[in-house]
């Protein structure tokens, strides 16, 4: 404890020191001096954490690419590098001569599913909005996206139509610059028919009201449009969106995918079972091209009973760029996807701070399955050379090659564009979602159906076979992240790779017959990818009414 006394001496406890008194301006001096040393020190502080933040953050920048080249590096024996050319070459005399556990197709599916729904069926629980107050307002909405994603928006857009008690105009279909298809709803769908199967539960119209057009200069594009959030429940269009439509009569909502949960009240979700099963059927041009390929794939596959596999094969240009991953191709492959993903998608994938790194997506089962992996895939799961396949997909990346060992494998395989003629084709080329329609309906009538990437296209076609045959899926779901490392190590032998492939199939027929029980309700456990139970009631109704399937009208 220190104190000052007033002749200028410090007491400080047991000692005293002598400090000369200072005058008032020695005193300011002194202040001023002090002042100057600690904003001089002050600076040299700022300057000195500025300095350190900056070496910090340009070392974590300069190890990321590094670190990330580690990753890759430590995962080399594990599946990072794509080699699979380089084994099917070092395998193929194997594979060539390998006849030894053909499946059968008639046979290849064993198992049932055993559905559990305790909840009663009730139909027409959902109120027709013809004759009630609310029969004079409208709902707009953009489907985007490509057809599936487009088609789960339609789906919605009727559920929340009902809700809302509104009329709503046939949807419009946003124009996608990757998937650059401007057809309009009745170039892939059948209008009327639309129209009629959902009169009893909500009005549809072609067209607005002429005074309501003329409200907005004839120009849909001034009605206000609501920006929804994902995934929003009921109760967010009871309370946010339903008071502005009740105002202003019409209300758009722009862009619409995934804008409706996936949890919703029985009646609601079994309208949702109904848009999607018996509202949406394809136009007539659609499914009269569908049905001539089904017919004559089936009459190419006379030596299997009529039974064929179809492949949802994604090595599509825009797919492989979209992934980043890295192939055989070299450099030429690395400036053509650049290329690519510059008129896709712009600087997304050239922004400062983003990361690609090809090695983690494939050891991570990201990376788009080349032709050549499906077909070791299969003919390793016991499929023998003569099974017919049906190859669904877009414009396969440098085809002609990567397509050349698919065909050594299987010499049955048939595209749209081989089974079709040009004539017949003409009308749909340059429209990705009309050919993709004819593609679904190939694959949905097919013995089995293979999916090699995921997306909404094989969501809604599981869920659809799974719907149409009671739960008898027959989807053959690899697990690609097992299959990268077992195509990256040049030591396997045929045999081993057999056996790995058998495994891989009785998993996938395991999960194929199971519900899954999610808490979070997302795509995955969604009734368009597991209709039943929900759609069951729906479903039994059809039974009942022995009602036929009006997607396709095909001997099968």
């Amino acid at each position: 404890m220190s104190s000052k006394s007033a002749n200028g001496y410090t007491i400080n406890n047991n000692n005293i020191q002598s400090s000369p008194p200072t005058s008032p301006r020695n005193r300011q001096n002194c202040r001023r001096r002090l002042r100057r040393r600690g904003s001089f020190a002050m600076l040299h502080r700022r300057n000195f954490l500025l300095l350190v933040s900056v070496l910090y953050f340009t070392g974590l920048i300069s190890c990321i690419g590094p670190l990330f080249s580690l990753l890759q590096f430590s995962g080399l024996a594990t599946g990072a590098v794509y080699r699979s050319h380089e084994i099917f070459q070092k395998l193929w005399t194997d594979i060539e001569a390998d006849n030894s556990s053909s499946i059968q197709l008639s046979s290849v599916w064993i198992y049932k599913r055993k559905l559990k729904e305790q909840r009663p069926c009730s139909f027409g629980t959902t109120a027709s909005t013809k004759d009630s107050p609310g029969a004079n307002l409208y709902l707009i909405v953009d489907a985007n996206g490509g057809l599936n994603q487009q088609r789960s928006s339609i789906c919605n857009a009727v559920v929340i139509a009902a809700l809302l008690n509104a009329t709503l105009l046939i949807p419009r279909l946003e124009f996608h610059n990757v998937w650059r298809d401007s057809s309009e709803f009745g170039e892939i769908y059948d209008e009327d028919h639309f129209m009629s199967t959902l009169k009893d539960y909500i009005e549809v119209v072609k067209e607005l009201p002429t005074e309501l057009m003329e409200r907005y200069n004839s120009n849909i594009s001034n009605i206000q449009n609501l920006r929804v959030q994902a995934w929003a429940p009921p109760r967010y269009y009871l309370e946010e969106v339903y008071p502005v439509l009740f105002k202003q009569r019409v209300v758009r909502i722009s862009p619409f995918a995934n804008r409706l949960s996936m949890h919703l009240p029985s009646h609601l979700q079994f309208l949702r079972c109904f848009a999607n099963y018996e509202a949406l059927k394809f136009s007539l041009a659609i499914s009269e091209l569908a049905k001539k390929l089904v017919k004559r794939m089936t009459e190419r596959s006379s030596n299997s009973g009529g039974k064929y596999i179809s492949v949802h094969l994604r090595f599509e240009e825009d797919m492989v760029a979209f992934s980043c991953c890295i192939y055989d191709g070299g450099q030429v492959e690395k400036s053509e996807m650049d290329v690519v993903r510059e008129k896709g998608w712009g600087k997304k994938f050239k922004q400062k701070y983003r990361v690609i790194a090809p090695g983690l997506n494939r050891k991570n089962g990201k990376c788009p399955m080349t032709p050549v992996e499906v077909g070791m895939m299969l003919r390793g799961m016991g499929f023998a050379k003569d099974t017919p396949i049906y190859l669904a997909s877009g414009k396969i990346y440098q085809a002609d090659r990567y397509l050349a060992p698919l065909r050594k494998m299987f010499p049955l395989l048939q595209t749209k564009e081989t089974l079709a003629t040009k004539d017949e084709l003409a009308p749909f080329e340059g429209y990705s979602s009309r050919l993709a329609a004819v593609d679904y309906l190939v694959c949905l009538f097919s013995e089995v159906f293979v999916t090699t990437q995921g997306g909404n296209f094989p969501h809604f076609l599981i869920g659809h076979r799974r719907y149409l045959f009671n739960g008898h899926a027959k989807t053959i779901k690899p697990d690609k992240i097992k299959l990268v490392t077992l195509l990256q190590n040049t030591s396997t032998s045929w045999i081993d790779f057999k056996d790995q492939m058998g495994a891989m199939l009785a998993e996938s027929d395991r999960k194929g017959i199971m519900v899954p029980r999610v808490k979070k309700f997302t795509r995955k456990g969604s009734i368009y990818s597991n209709p039943l139970p929900e759609c069951r009631c729906l479903w039994e109704s059809k039974r009942s009414t022995n009602r036929s399937n009006s997607y396709l009208m095909v001997d099968h």
